[in-house]
């Protein structure tokens, strides 16, 4: 049964129990969680207690085990993004994060500080924008997926047949997917982007629909989270999925983006761009074979979009992973370099048509999803074009769309909507949501990935490269460097204890968060501040002759320049690192 979670009533009085009701018309079904022995069980609105104090939330995101016990989290806003086929599709805009316990006074002081520092950190992703559920439908499956399933698949509640790789809460709903009594209180929510738009060409309105799944196996943050894992899964995944709906038909465009599927990293440590590493003690072949196996299975063909340079330190990765897709001889699986950076160097931005005729045949070949108004199946996607840079995001980005909207021009023509002859791009009114939708995906994806909005997003929303636009990114990619340098620890940390990746532990134990620092970290900071302010001093107050104030600031000045060194030198001793990460992701 279905439920609309919109008017959700938690008492907030109940010493023993929470009461969680769906306020369906003849729904009597109600969730008793006990706060004492965490069990949750069915019971009817008449165990309710009259006197309960209830307010409304919009779902449940799960349950989560801190120092202090268990904490039940509830969706408390939501937006109205639009309608998928006749199903609301909500964005949760704010949540509330509730506990068991009355109290934290059995907890020490310790436990005390690692219950707020852990509450912190659910509260940073689940601020992070972008989350989205829809209570009546399954938004973690394409519609090729879903139009091609059993009876049996229809039967089962959204939790059981929901695409585990999209499901961000699926850690948190742990506890009701072992009793499938409860799973109607239970929303699976992906995390992404989606944007619904109703458009309007030569008088013909249609539904223009772009959802992006980001995966939440290996997942993490830009510089902490590179490469695969040994399951295969790659860092950054993102399956985005381009809709059009009209007069009852429906048509369906898939893309993936990912971090290139073996082992490398790229530590931060205060150098703008860290050197890229590929691990040298690992067997690349298992992971890259996994994860290509998976990719076949799911999406049938693959072309690969590796957009990264061919010089510099960028190099050794491009020429791993054409020599990887080599090895594996697999028929299924083409590969294409194209070097971004090289070929729109001096804003020559239209040399990205290179590259899209290059690939045309092969987007013909694998043609995309589409249904008539009847239900009968007109044509089906055969193959997906995986694309990558260094982040799978601002190159990434500027190449699916234009992809996509290759594909919408065959998907509209065949539909009725543009005339043979017509062009997409002559369409100045969808160009404008067309454009602005992919640069929002754009920035979406870099925000969750990068903590910032998406460089070269000023070219997906005009089509051209601006002198504002350049400025904007060098803007951007300062705020990156800081916070990839200096607090994408906690945010790495804050998505592994989210997605279940660390269990807290209730005893009063030493946790990794009380690792403290070696006097580095303090002490050469504070000696280069103190001789940086002593060389301005000396500059500014001179003394009784050149010579004397040269040889300060001399001296001073080579004080903060050797500490500055030393700091650059011990570069991952100063960043924000991890501290609850497992060490496969560390590699």
């Amino acid at each position: 049964m279905v439920l609309d979670f919109q008017a959700l009533k938690k008492p907030a009085s109940s010493p023993e129990k929470f009461y969680i009701e769906a306020c369906d018309d003849g729904v009597d079904a109600v969730l008793a969680i006990d706060r004492v022995s965490n069990e949750m069980t069915l019971t009817g609105k008449k165990d309710v207690p009259s006197s309960a104090n209830t307010r409304p939330i919009c779902g449940i995101m799960g349950t989560v085990r801190l120092v202090a016990g268990m904490y039940l989290i509830v969706i408390t806003k939501k937006r109205n993004v639009g309608s998928l086929l006749g199903h609301a599709v909500w964005k949760a805009v704010d949540f509330d994060i509730i506990s068991y316990k009355k109290t934290v006074l059995h907890l020490t002081e310790n436990q005390t500080q690692d219950n707020k520092t852990f509450l912190s950190m659910i509260n940073n992703v689940l601020t992070t924008d972008g989350f989205y559920f829809c209570t009546d439908y399954d938004l973690t499956h394409t519609l090729q997926r879903l139009a091609d399933v059993s009876h049996d698949f229809q039967e089962m509640s959204l939790l059981e047949r929901a695409d585990q790789r999209f499901v961000w809460n699926g850690s948190l709903l742990r506890e009701f997917l072992t009793q499938p009594e409860l799973h109607k209180f239970a929303i699976p929510v992906v995390h992404g982007f989606i944007v619904m738009k109703p458009c309007r060409v030569n008088g013909k309105i249609f539904e223009w629909i772009l959802i992006s799944r980001r995966s939440c196996f290996r997942a993490g943050v830009r510089y902490y989270v590179r490469g695969i894992d040994s399951e295969g899964h790659a860092a950054n995944f993102v399956e985005t999925e381009q809709i059009v709906l009209y007069n009852g038909g429906r048509a369906s465009f898939v893309q993936t983006r990912g971090s290139m599927p073996f082992f490398w990293s790229q530590r931060p440590n205060l150098k703008y761009k860290p050197k890229p590493l590929i691990s040298k003690n690992t067997n690349h072949m298992d992971g890259f074979q996994r994860h290509f196996d998976s990719q076949v299975l799911i999406y049938g063909k693959q072309t690969i979009l590796n957009l990264i340079n061919q010089k510099g330190s960028e190099k050794p990765l491009e020429q791993a992973f054409a020599k990887m897709v080599s090895g594996m001889e697999n028929g299924m699986i083409k590969y294409v370099a194209f070097d971004f950076h090289k070929e729109c160097s001096g804003m020559r931005w239209d040399r990205l048509n290179i590259l899209v005729d290059n690939v045309a045949e092969t987007q013909d070949e694998y043609s995309y999803f589409m249904v008539d108004a009847a239900g009968k199946v007109l044509s089906q996607q055969k193959g997906t074009f995986r694309s990558n840079c260094m982040d799978c995001l601002d190159r990434t980005n500027v190449i699916q769309s234009m992809l996509a909207r290759r594909s919408i021009q065959s998907q509209l023509q065949r539909m009725g909507v543009l005339h043979v002859a017509q062009r997409i791009e002559e369409q100045a009114d969808f160009e404008k949501i067309y454009k602005n939708a992919w640069a929002d995906n754009a920035n979406a994806c870099a925000k969750q990935y990068a903590g910032t909005g998406a460089l070269k997003t000023d070219f997906t929303r005009t089509g051209k490269r601006t002198q504002m636009g350049l400025v904007m990114d060098g803007v951007n990619s300062a705020i990156r460097y800081y916070k990839n340098n200096f607090s994408d620890g906690f945010r790495q940390d804050s998505i592994d204890l989210f997605l279940g990746n660390y269990a807290v532990d209730e005893t009063d134990g030493p946790t990794p968060l009380r690792i403290q620092k070696d006097w580095k970290f303090l002490t050469l900071p504070i000696i280069m501040v103190v001789a940086f302010s002593m060389c301005i001093i000396c500059l500014l107050m001179a003394g009784d002759t050149w010579t004397e104030t040269l040889a300060y600031v001399l001296f001073w000045g080579a004080a903060a320049a050797v500490t500055a060194a030393v700091i650059v030198f011990n570069g991952r001793d100063f960043v924000d690192a991890p501290k609850l990460v497992q060490k496969e992701k560390m590699d």
